[in-house]
């Protein structure tokens, strides 16, 4: 006999899914056991945590453009998917949550484990959470959460009791009032605005004297049309850290990261652009764009709703950013005066000259930012970067040059931490042949992503490539909220809550039978990377840095200066006196 939870893995396989992340529990026996049985090339993922279960399945959406699934059982296991799920709704990710709750005729009855599942995930998966509560719903309930998903790219959820798990199928309904009867044919979109609104867009992008263009995910897969762009109207090219791969950091017109892990050419692009074009993205501070009145403004999105968010904006053309973007092009004049566009490519080289010069500076006992620049000059062809929330995001932000054909994420909206390590094994899963590096801070790796270095010794010798490279910066300091607390409120480090305990990463990884390498003096820093690509394991490699190294912006207000000395004066005098000198250095090399 074919139970609901039979039919419901056969159903996902229809719609494609191939891979599920997850961890079992008695509220999803009945689903759990149907993997045991079934045919269908559906593929359970263990993982440690289900935390991790949803992270991993926000990422396979990031890397695939695939729905990605995730599964957890009632009470705990549901309440633990939460964070992920966030990740994934805050950076517009297709997610189904498939989670199970106890039997219906114990609803109600304050019963073990018993959580108001549709009352919990209303805001994280507010497009689409429904509870089954016969066989018969199990189909739509299935097939609108995965369609829900993908329209909306957004977080869906279908709640199964456990006795609704084991019922006998209902494969297709009966035809008589009261039932629905779904479907998963293929959805066709238009895609592109009118041409109206295509020319009025095109006729203030012609007038702009000094154009620039903000990139963002929307544009991952107008990377080619985006540069078209560029080149038609002399313009720069700036990116946000989730459109971090649009664009080969190595072209001389990509100004890199903006905002407060931005570069120094993104800043000085914005605050002098007459036109702005923004493409694919919902870049948050609005500090970091042109002051309102400044700059003529287009927008290009999918969602309407993101047009005229963060800056004011002319025309905002709803659309798939690819097809947009080629129906705009012909209507385009190539800019026939380029010293705007040879004005940024200047700052852009020198920038560049910075961002070595900074890395190069010497550091007790290593200077944070050289692991990303020797990694940099040394990425593998057609590597996915995953990176955690910290001031390793800084540093992925500014020194690593994304280069064609590349992948890389990070948790944009929520910047969660915890999420490098199980993006990257998301990743390795989905591209086991391709090369995969996680740069991940030890804070980070404490809170998760040590737990899920034991699924990737579990799983690695399946992969056709081994090259997993999990980089952790042990700086023994949640470094990033250190600085925050010294240039936002004139604290000073509060030890009890800013120092981690020791722990040995690389030893660690060694005791899982992985590769474990130790780096603490800059000449080892190269040479570790071209051992950790070439490994034939994957590879924890723990570089011991210096925390005190800051992670300046590209612009400081005078406020957050006043700020930073009165927090140093309060430190004592040999930690408040190291900040100073590693500043001093950095500013010194810029």
């Amino acid at each position: 006999m074919e139970t609901v939870s039979d039919f419901v893995l056969k159903r996902l396989s229809q719609w494609g899914v191939r891979r599920v992340f997850g961890y079992p529990g008695d509220g999803i026996n009945g689903l759990i056991g149907a993997f045991g049985r079934t045919q269908e090339p559906l593929e359970f993922i263990q993982v440690r945590h289900e935390e991790s279960a949803a992270f991993m399945a926000c990422a396979h959406a990031k890397f695939t453009g695939q729905v990605g699934v995730c599964l957890a059982t009632s009470g705990p296991g549901a309440i633990h998917l939460l964070n992920g799920l966030y990740d994934a709704k805050l950076d517009h990710q297709p997610v189904v949550a498939l989670v199970g709750q106890q039997a219906r005729s114990a609803m109600g009855g304050d019963y073990q484990q018993e959580v108001d599942l549709v009352s919990l995930f209303k805001d994280v998966a507010h497009d689409f959470v429904h509870m089954a509560t016969t066989a018969s719903q199990a189909r739509h309930m299935v097939d609108r959460a995965m369609r829900i998903a993908m329209e909306r790219r957004s977080v869906t959820c279908v709640i199964f009791p456990n006795d609704v798990q084991d019922l006998p199928a209902v494969e297709s309904p009966p035809r008589e009032h009261g039932t629905v009867l779904t479907g998963i044919g293929v959805t066709s979109h238009a895609g592109v605005p009118g041409e109206d609104a295509l020319r009025n867009a095109a006729d203030i992008l012609n007038r702009g004297e000094r154009v620039a263009m903000l990139v963002g995910a929307g544009a991952l897969e107008a990377g080619a049309q985006v540069s078209q762009v560029a080149d038609l109207l002399g313009a720069g090219v700036a990116k946000a850290l989730l459109g971090k791969a649009v664009l080969p950091d190595s072209l001389p017109y990509v100004t890199g990261a903006i905002g407060l892990l931005g570069t120094q050419p993104s800043w000085e692009m914005m605050n002098e652009c007459d036109t702005l074009l923004m493409v694919g993205t919902s870049f948050p501070y609005a500090e970091f764009l042109p002051r309102e009145g400044q700059a003529r403004a287009v927008q290009i999105d999918r969602d309407g709703r993101k047009l005229s968010l963060r800056y004011p904006v002319e025309i905002g053309l709803v659309g798939d950013s690819r097809l947009t973007l080629q129906a705009l092009i012909p209507l385009l004049e190539r800019k026939t005066a380029r010293r705007w566009r040879e004005r940024i490519e200047k700052q852009v080289a020198s920038w560049r000259d910075t961002v070595h010069a900074r890395a190069m500076v010497d550091a007790k006992p290593l200077n944070p930012q050289r692991p990303f620049l020797e990694l940099s000059r040394r990425l593998p062809p057609q590597a996915i970067i995953t990176c955690d929330s910290g001031s390793a995001a800084n540093w992925y932000a500014r020194d690593i040059q994304m280069q064609e054909g590349m992948m890389g994420s990070v948790s944009g909206g929520l910047a969660t931490m915890g999420c490098g390590v199980p993006y990257a094994l998301a990743a390795k899963l989905a591209y086991p042949e391709r090369p995969v590096i996680a740069l991940v801070g030890d804070g980070a790796m404490q809170m998760l992503g040590i737990n899920e270095l034991i699924t990737i010794a579990h799983r690695w010798k399946d992969w056709a490539n081994p090259t997993l490279i999990v980089m952790v910066l042990n700086n023994g300091d949640l470094n990033l909220v250190t600085w925050e607390q010294r240039v936002m409120g004139g604290d000073p480090r509060f030890a009890d809550s800013q120092w981690l305990p020791e722990f040995s990463y690389a030893d660690y990884g060694r005791l899982l039978g992985l590769e474990g390498i130790r780096v603490n003096s800059a000449d080892e820093v190269g040479p570790a990377w071209e051992r950790a690509l070439s490994a034939t394991k994957p590879v924890v490699l723990e570089m011991v840095t210096d925390p005190e190294m800051p992670p300046l912006p590209p612009h400081i207000p005078a406020k957050q200066i006043g700020a930073y000395f009165k927090a140093l004066r309060k430190e004592e005098a040999s930690a408040g006196g190291a900040a100073l000198r590693a500043t001093i250095k950095q500013w010194w090399a810029s």
